[in-house]
């Protein structure tokens, strides 16, 4: 199992984050993983297990600072007072910085939901970053500065997602086209939030546990970081 560290990040403040390490320890590549908008959960610290078994090193950042939210308007609330730019330039690039100083050649970033659209962030300001893997998530496109995203890019969508409407992911694309970005998009005939085991616990209609939809994307994001990081 993980454990929580501290961590600094660009601007000298400290961030606590999950790390969980691979059997095998040592310099293996790295991946920061960043939350849906429930937070530090166990269900992403599952996540991070998952990726750590598959061996890598997995750093997980508290961007909520401790707290965690179990129905969706906490969630909602918590996710609206997180500053954006400040998670994705400081603590994700912090984690990011982490993991390549404490012995990754090559770091990753992935997230779910609220976290994909921070991952998407990344790959615009985190320069350090290797490989950036979004599920089902984005923010107003007009944050996305196309040119400056240089690592490969990887996308996970649902075409019946309520959240983030399939029309802002064409837009998306066309975003990353007119930039010559080196990406691959995949969409799925799936809600929101569709690799969440927990999502058809959470009693919202928009969300929907898929498991075939799940399956399929993780092994997709294997390959993409095996091919990126290894």
């Amino acid at each position: 199992m993980g454990e929580m560290i501290s961590f600094n990040r660009p601007d000298g403040q400290t961030s606590k984050a999950y790390l969980a390490e691979p059997a095998q320890g040592g310099n293996a590549p790295g991946i920061v993983v960043i939350q849906e908008w429930w937070g530090l959960n166990d269900q992403i610290k599952g996540v991070a297990e998952k990726l750590a078994a598959a061996g890598y090193r997995v750093l997980v950042p508290d961007l909520y600072r401790g707290k965690l939210a179990l129905e969706a308007n906490e969630a909602e609330h918590m996710m609206n007072e997180l500053d954006f730019g400040d998670a994705a330039g400081q603590d994700i690039r912090g984690a990011v910085q982490h993991l390549k100083a404490s012995g990754s050649a090559k770091v990753g970033v992935t997230g779910f939901c609220m976290g994909g659209a921070l991952t998407l962030l990344a790959a615009v300001f985190v320069p350090e970053s290797d490989a950036n893997a979004v599920w089902y998530g984005y923010p107003p496109l007009d944050y996305v500065d196309a040119g400056k995203i240089k690592a490969p890019l990887l996308g996970h969508w649902g075409m019946r997602d309520q959240f983030f409407a399939i029309d802002g992911v064409d837009a998306l694309e066309q975003k990353l086209k007119t930039a010559n970005v080196g990406f691959e998009f995949y969409r799925y005939d799936a809600k929101h939030a569709f690799a969440n085991e927990e999502s058809d616990s959470k009693n919202l209609p928009p969300l929907g546990y898929n498991p075939e939809a799940a399956a399929l994307a993780w092994q997709r994001t294997e390959a993409f970081f095996e091919k990126n990081l290894r």
